[in-house]
């Protein structure tokens, strides 16, 4: 049978971690060094035979450029780090793929990883990345002191923070309007006859749940409506606590008639909740969550573009590498409401 897949052969010794080199590469085609560097880095000066010798043992051997050397002689790496907060969470699916397309247009890799909202993680990932040279950091904080990042952007590490903003550094940022999609949300509610209406959010040191409990107390206030303390819980987002929450608001002699939850995995949870409720309770959710139009009633939701976010705050990033910009700033982004019938319910008694 005919072989259908190129073989790499081997060079002698260890079977993993021996890479070959420009010498290998060199030996096999019978050439110089030289003349395998002109090649890699495709400078004139080599003739097309010779050329198709040394391309032959590239392919053979499986050689790959090294770009240590270069990037000591440029200053750059051309990479970029991207610290998020969860890997899992939807959200950021969109925000990091847009950071990833904006480094790619700039010939940039990006390399991410998870601070799973632990501000000791976040501190030990952004600092290892700075210490495999990347250009610059995109950061979704979990923590509220960035002064370690100081040094590192004395250097000319390029910084943006993204979702959040930095903690006690002057640093840009790009933010959704919490405040006033939140506030936006719960007076939609509001538009719709609720009085009693539930809160239920991440921790309350995170900058984002903060906003949007300030957004909902200050609709409540702007319609003159008292807010109970029951009516509002925040905390881990997990399903366990967001269901004990959400049951407790919706029982008792004044349960609430409507929910404005969060962010989208507090959503789901109580999306479940109110699955198993006799009777119709109205819900708006900040974040969108897939398949949300296609559930009965549809889920009207408070939506922020992830996607912009993280191609603002990269496209930000890399003026900031091409020495266009000098003062930080502060950018938010709207949010829009989109009404699918899950917030438009009337109250049930």
């Amino acid at each position: 049978m005919p072989e259908t897949t190129r073989r790499t052969e081997r060079l002698p010794g260890n079977r993993y971690g021996n890479r070959p080199t420009m010498k290998d590469v060199a030996a096999r085609a019978g050439v110089g060094l030289k003349t395998v560097s002109r090649v890699v880095n495709g400078e004139p000066g080599v003739t097309p035979d010779t050329e198709r010798r040394v391309q032959e043992a590239i392919d053979a051997l499986g050689f790959r450029r090294n770009d240590s050397a270069r990037v000591l002689r440029k200053g750059r790496t051309a990479s970029i780090g991207l610290v998020l907060e969860d890997l899992a969470d939807p959200f950021y699916g969109p925000l990091s793929r847009a950071v990833e397309e904006v480094a790619r247009a700039h010939g940039a890799l990006l390399i991410n990883g998870s601070s799973a909202e632990d501000p000791e993680r976040e501190q030990e990932l952004a600092l290892a990345l700075c210490a495999r040279r990347v250009d610059g950091l995109v950061v979704i904080p979990a923590g509220d002191d960035h002064r370690y990042l100081e040094p590192e952007i004395r250097a000319g590490v390029a910084t943006v923070f993204v979702d959040r903003p930095a903690g006690r550094i002057d640093a840009d940022v790009v933010l959704s309007d919490n405040y006033g999609g939140a506030r936006g949300g719960v007076a939609h509610l509001i538009a719709h006859g609720h009085r009693r209406i539930g809160f239920i959010g991440d921790m309350p040191r995170i900058h984002t749940a903060a906003e949007r409990l300030r957004g909902y107390r200050a609709a409540m206030e702007d319609a003159g409506i008292p807010v109970e303390e029951r009516w509002m819980s925040l905390g881990a987002t997990n399903p366990e606590r967001v269901r004990r929450a959400a049951e407790e608001m919706l029982s008792g002699p004044d349960p609430v008639t409507a929910v404005f939850t969060g962010n989208n995995r507090v959503t789901v949870t109580v999306i479940r909740v109110l699955a198993e409720q006799s009777r119709r309770v109205a819900l708006v959710g900040f974040d969108d969550i897939e398949l949300a139009d296609l559930l009965q009633p549809g889920v009207t939701v408070v939506a922020q573009d992830a996607a912009a976010l993280g191609r603002t705050a990269a496209e930000r990033l890399f003026r900031q590498l091409d020495g266009t910009l000098v003062a930080p700033e502060r950018i938010e982004l709207p949010t829009r409401l989109i009404s699918r019938g899950s917030g438009e319910l009337p109250p049930a008694d």
